[in-house]
């Protein structure tokens, strides 16, 4: 019987029919910062700019060896995935059919449809997810298809594992440590199951997103269960639950060896990976790097491997980015204060800022029949400890304010 690690070697030969190894590249950078050998495994540049071209690729063609009539393949995804079944659906020859929430952005359903071409129907249903995928497996049934999951699928998860057989490949040897992002878990079951099996010395360690930690939230009671919220600015792998396949390769993580990794912090690392590396990575493509920080003191004179899972970020949420990575920074704060409605009280205000304190926001509307009014207002400046002395300005000069920028409600709005 053929074991996991040569199914995952005949996915990586297989593969070589859709496109060529992704590179594994030594990073300067952050190795000289960390004292560590650090490499990245670039995902983020496959055909479509995410690894989940891989278990498409090898879910689909497995199907169509088993059944070469079977001619039409279901998926429900708004991003990586779907790219991941267009693309391999025109390889193939055969007609996908991707269902996306309505809200999806117009650019993911564009390249979407870029990489299918004829072989591709996009159809948007729902505001959310849920009723998407309600729709998908629905029509599946009806239309005969075959349904392509995204990560709780024993051929996708087999074929996510054909980046650890390239890695080795590439590396040459095995190296000490892994880091390994997670959503579904797809791609770190899949990882995870080949190196026990080839490279079973190779420390792993697992980054999930703070606001959608379903593995962690699944390994506390020892099964997977759904999160009550999920923050979804990690749309890579901001999943309400983990798949309970993949569960079963990963149900025997400690959890000490998983990093919950704060979305705003998140994007202090996709910031620096672009201004300084040129690199650029969506917010789940992030996530390893973004942890290296956290595991900084085990990691010195290693070699560590982090795989960057995406490259699909829409540069129209770069404002949002750095705005998080500004507050995380301590470089920006929003406050509510409390201006008395006179003739030269802004004046007096604007006397107590500092030279380096800028204001990037300010709202204000005057109410005729109150003595003070409340004004929103948001500073940036260039070192976090010039807001411990504007805030003793303020107490000094007998202001009233509040700082509101961990308020998340308030935040909400000014996003």
């Amino acid at each position: 019987m053929t074991n996991f690690a040569d199914k995952a070697l005949i996915a990586e030969r297989k593969m070589r029919e859709l496109f060529p190894p992704t590179p594994l590249q030594r990073n300067d950078h952050l190795s000289a910062r960390f004292g560590a050998d650090i490499w990245l495994k670039r995902e983020d540049l496959s055909p479509v700019r995410s690894y989940k071209i891989r278990g498409a690729f090898n879910a689909m063609r497995k199907v169509l060896a088993a059944d070469p009539s079977q001619t039409v393949f279901v998926c429900a995804s708004a991003g990586n995935h779907a790219q991941g079944v267009a693309f391999t659906a025109r390889h193939f020859g055969v007609r996908a059919v991707v269902f996306m929430p309505v809200t999806t952005p117009q650019q993911k359903i564009d390249k979407t449809r870029i990489f299918g071409g004829e072989n591709v129907e996009i159809r948007l249903i729902g505001d959310y997810f849920d009723d998407t995928l309600a729709a998908a497996q629905s029509y599946c049934d009806e239309a005969g298809g075959h349904f392509l999951a995204p990560f709780n699928d024993a051929d996708v998860v087999e074929g996510q594992a054909s980046v650890a057989v390239e890695m080795i490949d590439e590396i040459g040897k095995a190296p000490d440590l892994v880091v390994l992002p997670v959503g579904g878990g797809g791609l770190a079951a899949g990882i995870k199951t080949y190196l026990r099996q080839v490279a079973p010395q190779v420390e792993l360690r697992y980054v999930e997103p703070a606001g959608g930690a379903s593995l962690t939230a699944a390994l506390a009671v020892g099964h997977p269960i759904s999160l009550s919220r999920v923050d979804t600015f990690v749309d890579g792998a901001a999943v309400a639950r983990v798949g309970d396949l993949t569960f079963e390769a990963l149900s025997d993580v400690p959890l000490d060896h998983i990093i919950a990794a704060p979305e705003d912090r998140i994007c202090v690392t996709i910031l620096d990976m672009l201004n300084v590396e040129g690199i650029v990575l969506e917010p789940a493509g992030a996530l390893a790097v973004d942890a290296l920080g956290e595991l900084a003191g085990e990691i010195r004179g290693k070699t560590v491997v982090c795989v960057t899972s995406g490259g699909n970020f829409d540069f129209e949420r770069l404002p949002e980015v750095k705005e998080r990575a500004q507050r995380f920074s301590g470089l920006k704060k929003y406050f509510l204060l409390r201006l008395p409605q006179r003739p030269g009280a802004l004046r007096d205000f604007l006397e107590i800022l500092g030279p380096d304190d800028d204001i990037a926001r300010f709202e204000y509307l005057k109410k005729s029949a109150r003595n003070f009014g409340t004004v929103l207002i948001g500073i940036e400046t260039k070192a976090p400890e010039n807001f411990l002395r504007l805030f003793a300005r303020l107490d000094e000069k007998g202001f009233t304010y509040t700082d509101v920028t961990e308020d998340d409600v308030i935040g909400e709005f000014i996003l």
